[in-house]
């Protein structure tokens, strides 16, 4: 059995897609209901800050992903993420299971070059520190021969169906209704995006590889472009001009004196005023994965989730 632990959200459902094309067996924890049904497929409810209730959930994985995502707040990540990680290498051991977690590149920090699997943790803020501290737990573990586990590690996404992406609603869901699109940073600086069901994909063939076990992989990821390359791509495919405002650090803090949620990206600003620049290599090698192109990624979403108007 195959468990996902955080399920509903926008990795755990591209992930429960391929698991599902695959025909296997499905456990899907969280709080609430989710959406996918199936004949292998089973729902527990289940909050990750219970390790009674964890455990109850994962009896009998072969593999637990771990996709779980907190409201976007440092000081709820301080109180809750040691919780939710502790609770689940010891549910990991109880159960013998694989664990694969979904994480960032936050404990990176400011990375003058590509980030790969090599790249030293220097976190520039308090959410990396915490994400720091994880990747660390899990990683010392692993090395104490506890635990089987992978860190797998993407940058920021795009391609979602439930707009939790800054390039989904600020750029294609604005060019879709034919509005002028908005950047947050220096549109001059590089950046790269995943494409969901690439990391849905790649996700599922960690879970098929136990030989993966025991490392970080960098999952498969299109090379940088600038915002302006991003903005012209979009924009060119949606039929519009490639109008846009760009936001900066003081609009951010200015928007967030009233928004929790908006106050938590200031102190993430580093990654978009600087170049960010992600390699995925080393998966792309092992695995024979070439990375969905950007231009195929924004076509397709502009024929379904993000529909011209």
């Amino acid at each position: 059995m195959h468990t996902i632990l955080g399920a509903g959200g926008p990795v755990a459902n591209a992930l429960s897609r391929e698991l599902i094309n695959n025909n296997e067996t499905i456990r899907l924890v969280s709080r609430r209901p989710v959406k996918i049904t199936g004949d292998n497929i089973t729902w527990k409810k289940a909050d990750l800050l219970n390790y009674d209730e964890v455990l109850e959930a994962a009896r009998g994985s072969k593999v637990i992903y771990l996709c779980a995502g907190l409201v976007y707040d440092k000081d709820i990540w301080r109180e809750q993420w040691p919780v939710i990680i502790q609770n689940v290498i010891n549910v990991t051991k109880e159960t013998k299971a694989r664990l694969i977690f979904f994480d960032n590149v936050y404990m990176y920090g400011l990375v003058n070059g590509p980030m790969t699997e090599q790249t030293p943790y220097k976190p520039s803020s308090v959410k990396g520190e915490i994400r720091a501290g994880i990747a660390n737990k899990i990683m010392d573990e692993v090395k104490a021969g506890n635990i089987h586990a992978i860190i797998a590690r993407a940058p920021d996404f795009y391609g979602t169906d439930s707009q939790n992406s800054f390039f989904d609603i600020m750029v294609l869901d604005k060019y879709a209704k034919k509005q002028n699109a908005q950047w947050i940073g220096n549109p001059k600086v590089k950046h790269n995006f995943i494409y969901i069901p690439d990391a849905g994909k790649a996700m599922f063939l960690l879970g098929q590889s136990p030989e993966s076990d025991n490392q970080i992989w960098h999952l498969p990821t299109a090379p940088v472009k600038t915002g302006k390359e991003f903005i012209e791509l979009a924009a060119s495919i949606y039929g519009v001009k490639p109008k846009f405002m760009a936001i900066n650090k003081i609009m951010l803090w200015l928007v967030g004196l009233f928004q929790k949620v908006v106050a938590g990206t200031v102190e993430m600003y580093y990654q978009y005023d600087h170049d960010y620049n992600f390699n995925s290599d080393k998966f792309e090698k092992a695995f024979n994965f070439k990375p969905t192109s950007y231009e195929d990624g924004i076509k397709h979403m502009s024929e379904t989730n993000y529909k011209k108007q």
